[in-house]
């Protein structure tokens, strides 16, 4: 029961806030950057020790330049989620636009019905993930980890599924996808694949914004297990509230290329769409926490 009421506190607040109009939002942003930068200063040292390893060329000023920049938009994306409890799909399209959906629709009328696109933990994922109406055909399917707070975890189901995107349950990434695919589902299944794989999953390692870094490899063995197309998702952001996305097609045949050697394209485009724009990252995660010694 404390659960149910919990969520449904929360509910009420993420919706009293949301019917906020974003120029309205952003001014508490405004004012969650002081909070969360100035006086919290959460995860301010993994912020800044990810950035000084990543950018040793940078000098000081240069870091805190960035390390601003970042904590301006990390609070703009949090508003920004809220934001999803009230805006409408037709806004979310024009704010979070897909400059071309044309080649997922092509992918499937060529008979693709299953397809995996590897999205990064940049600009605002939740916003491209929420809406079904970028594609004539295709149903996005976001796969998640669920959140240990259960009641943020169906908060965020809910402002994710709000416009028709069902999401998988990682553990359950394998067999639903087979499920799709036999059921000739037209599913755009979208990964965020930039994440450190758990301390059993350290297989493979590659160089990542200058570091040495354990890297996911099961969406591309779960794309050749399955042979389904992967295609990247190269977002930028262009203003604030303003976002677009690029998909750019690394293979449609992956049993016919050599093991980890998508893994490796996502890798350097990921790497690519950061140092365009380092801000906008979420450097608030520890990216490196293992070191090849850790491997099992």
């Amino acid at each position: 029961m404390s659960k149910k009421i919990g969520y449904a506190l929360l509910y009420i607040w993420v919706k009293l806030h949301a019917i906020l109009p974003l120029r309205l939002l952003y001014v508490l942003s405004d004012v969650l950057y002081l909070l969360m930068y100035r006086l919290a200063g959460y995860r301010l040292k993994v912020t800044r020790r990810n950035m000084k390893a990543a950018f040793p060329e940078k000098t000081p000023k240069e870091l805190r330049q960035m390390e601003r920049d970042f904590y301006h938009h990390f609070a703009d994306y949090f508003v920004e989620t809220i934001k999803l409890a009230h805006i409408s799909e037709e806004e979310i399209q024009r704010r979070a636009c897909m400059t071309n959906p044309q080649l997922i629709d092509r992918l499937v009328e060529q008979g693709h019905t299953c397809i995996l696109v590897l999205l990064g933990h940049y600009g605002n994922w939740e916003w491209f993930t929420a809406g079904n109406g970028f594609f004539q055909q295709a149903r996005m399917y976001p796969i998640y980890r669920p959140l240990n707070n259960k009641v943020f975890d169906r908060l965020f189901v809910y402002l994710r599924s709000r416009f028709g995107s069902i999401g998988i349950r990682r553990r359950d990434t394998l067999r639903d996808l087979v499920r799709l695919k036999r059921e000739k589902t037209p599913a755009l299944v979208v990964l965020l694949a930039d994440q450190t794989p758990g301390r059993a999953d350290l297989h493979y390692w590659t160089t990542f914004l200058g570091q040495n870094s354990a890297v996911l490899t099961g969406p591309e063995r779960i794309a050749r297990k399955l042979n389904i197309p992967i295609v990247y998702a190269d977002v930028q952001k262009r203003k604030r509230g303003y976002y677009t996305v690029e998909f750019n097609l690394l293979t449609a045949t992956p049993q016919e290329t050599p093991i980890h050697h998508h893994t490796e394209q996502y890798i350097r485009l990921m790497e690519q769409t950061i140092l365009r724009n380092p801000a906008y990252w979420l450097w608030t995660h520890k990216r490196w926490k293992y070191k090849p010694e850790d491997a099992l």
